[in-house]
């Protein structure tokens, strides 16, 4: 018997950033969610991800600043995260199962060694330079960098958005936008081409009544 996996993804357009947003919209989630180092985001009961790519930002704008021709702290730092991608890099189209592995046998030592090198070179800049403020902030937000060896599938759904998202900056309705995105990356993740999916609905739906079942047109029953 072949067992299916209901995956959904669903985007909010929220006019602030205001704190209240990010907890009415989240009340009751308590899965992962990757999040950037945004405080709002730490009074929900979500499993809170960071992604390693805010981390390794703040490495490279202190490796701007360093004296020219001279390696230092940061390039040790950018370096050291590239392995991470690099296991990562060989976990294209494998299974959860394989993803875990890897993650376990390989990033799971690479991460143990990156925070050993930040417990000791925290002591070794000034605080307020940036290389210092790059190692604050991995420190700070470790729990949620580490997290992502457990599972993490849900980046991969969020980044051709925010590659996208200037070319739809004009958009009439924002609202409209995020729930077609929602509909176009749910069809995504559950195997299908969303332009089929997307005429499938436009076909269908208007020839049902409004208080009739559409489960029969969710993606992962077609």
């Amino acid at each position: 018997m072949k067992l299916s996996v209901l995956v959904s993804v669903a985007t909010s357009y929220q006019p602030t950033r205001a704190g209240h947003c990010v907890v009415d919209y989240l009340q009751g989630y308590d899965q992962y969610l990757v999040v950037d180092g945004y405080v709002a985001y730490g009074q929900t009961k979500a499993a809170l991800v960071e992604c390693m790519a805010h981390a390794r930002r703040k490495f490279i704008e202190a490796q701007r600043v360093q004296v020219k021709g001279k390696t230092g702290k940061a390039d040790w730092a950018v370096s050291h995260i590239q392995k991470l991608y690099r296991a990562e890099s060989q976990l294209k189209n494998k299974t959860p199962a394989e993803h875990y592995r890897v993650r376990q046998k390989e990033s799971k030592l690479l991460l143990e060694q990156f925070k050993t090198w930040l417990d000791k070179s925290v002591y070794q800049v000034p605080p307020k330079s940036l290389i210092g403020k790059a190692i604050h902030y991995s420190l700070n937000q470790w729990p949620k960098l580490e997290r992502y060896i457990d599972d993490n599938r849900v980046e991969r759904a969020i980044k051709p958005f925010v590659i996208g998202r200037k070319n739809w900056m004009f958009s009439n309705s924002v609202k409209a936008s995020a729930n077609l995105y929602s509909l176009v990356e749910t069809a995504k993740a559950n195997g299908l081409e969303p332009y089929d999916y997307i005429n499938r609905l436009l076909t269908d739906m208007p020839r049902r009544q409004s208080e009739e079942d559409l489960s029969d047109l969710m993606p992962w029953n077609l």
